[in-house]
């Protein structure tokens, strides 16, 4: 990767999406240092739009002809930069790419990997969406979720009214319950008095081991503390979920058992329930962070996608 860009200088920088092409000099650097330089897209953009009181950062890309376009939301402490892996495979697959920073995470404004309210995420999503439908981007769209991207979208099929122009549903390591839910909430119940953040706790929530060393050492946009604030809003929202109605449509599930991140056997139950037959696949050995696990495992469950969505 080539040497570190300037990420303050770059968010100030940032266009609205209309007038986001060519890419500037700063946004070459960026596109760069994440890897995205080989990415087969035949044009792409980098801009932001104003969205519930947030400055977001978005991403498109599009192939030659596309087909369809998968809207992508990344994980909690994550943000676009870090999904090279999952685009390049939309891209094979004739898809358009959409993708954001939620609020506080990558390019976008916020409290860094803090939200009030989950509803928040909620906001940016729609906006996402408006901002698909003003690019022009191919239906049906797709949308796909990695943990905390996940629960977005699972609220979003639950709660919202998602229209006729969304496709499949993909949920990577989806965010129900973390793990040790119920000592996290006794812990935030303690703290919230006290402080308002912790110090965060990096994990291997991977088998790439080039990966782990990059979001420790070497990512400028990684977050260095876990907001109580945030702890409290996943708090009020995990039992929203819990109670919401069912639905009838039938996500795309992927979760890795050796996931040390969330309850994972917990959240599939859930989302059975939830649910009309969601398609399931369980990958033995595989971490948190499905997007950038080790290359084989990567391969088995973009093969299960792209067979469902060819």
């Amino acid at each position: 990767m080539s040497e570190p860009f300037q990420p303050e200088n770059l968010s100030a920088s940032l266009r609205p999406m209309a007038a986001a092409a060519p890419l500037s000099a700063a946004e070459q650097a960026y596109r760069q240092f994440y890897g995205f330089a080989a990415t087969p897209a035949t044009h792409s953009r980098l801009g932001m739009r104003a969205i519930g009181g947030y400055q977001i950062a978005l991403q498109a890309w599009w192939p030659q002809e596309p087909r369809a376009t998968l809207v992508l939301v990344h994980g909690y402490y994550d943000h676009s930069g870090l999904y090279r892996h999952v685009i390049e495979w939309a891209l094979g697959m004739g898809f358009a790419v959409l993708a954001c920073d939620l609020p506080g995470h990558g390019l976008s404004s916020g409290a860094r990997a803090s939200i009030g309210d989950f509803a928040e995420y909620q906001t940016v999503l729609q906006g996402v969406l408006a901002e698909a439908a003003e690019l022009q981007l191919p239906q049906p769209w797709h949308l796909c979720g990695q943990s905390t991207g996940g629960a977005i979208l699972i609220d979003y099929l639950l709660n919202g009214a998602p229209g006729a122009e969304i496709g499949e549903t993909i949920l990577l390591a989806p965010l129900v319950r973390p793990r040790a839910w119920g000592w996290s909430q006794f812990s935030y119940r303690i703290m919230k008095r006290f402080v308002r953040e912790i110090p965060r706790r990096f994990s291997a929530n991977s088998n790439d081991a080039d990966f782990i060393d990059f979001i420790q050492h070497r990512d400028p946009l990684q977050p260095r503390s876990l907001p109580t604030a945030w702890v409290g809003a996943l708090s009020q929202w995990v039992p929203r979920i819990e109670a919401a109605p069912r639905s009838a449509r039938s996500p795309l599930i992927i979760q890795g058992e050796a996931d040390m991140t969330v309850a994972w056997q917990h959240n599939l139950e859930v989302l059975q329930d939830k649910f009309a037959a969601p398609q399931i696949l369980r990958l033995s050995g595989a971490r948190h962070h499905l997007v950038n696990e080790a290359p084989a495992l990567r391969q088995r469950y973009l093969e299960f996608l792209s067979q469902r969505l060819s």
